[in-house]
């Protein structure tokens, strides 16, 4: 039985507004966007010295993936994007889990309304 609804119940506007959020979302990535910095190996090159300031920087974006942790190299070109991609999931997550406690709670109303008429 779907749980009925008030016209203008806030609870459900607000259900749909976060919904329709969600469609500027579709870039989304999962996972961790990590920024490091280290040597390459190369004997004569600047981050030899172990410097902070001489290392490259490396940008990596890390996702568990049928429960294996992968990590993908991301081109330096690339990392802005990767990085606003993953902030995406980030509030996808955000807006997932407030429509679920909408969610639960009017299944808690519901279910209290319910038993309570059946004790009448």
């Amino acid at each position: 039985m779907a749980l009925s609804a008030m016209p203008g119940d806030p609870e459900l506007e607000a259900r749909g507004r976060l919904v329709r959020s969600l469609s500027g979302l579709r870039d989304m990535l999962p996972g961790s966007f990590v920024e490091r910095r280290r040597k390459c190996g190369k004997p004569n090159c600047r981050c030899a010295d172990g410097q902070p300031e001489h290392l490259h920087t490396q940008f990596l974006l890390s996702v568990l993936s049928e429960g294996k942790l992968r990590t993908f190299h991301i081109p330096a070109e690339l990392a802005a994007q990767a990085r606003r991609q993953v902030e995406l999931h980030k509030r996808f997550q955000q807006l997932a889990a407030a429509i679920c406690r909408i969610n639960l709670r009017r299944l808690v109303r519901h279910k209290q309304h319910n038993q309570g008429r059946e004790e009448g």
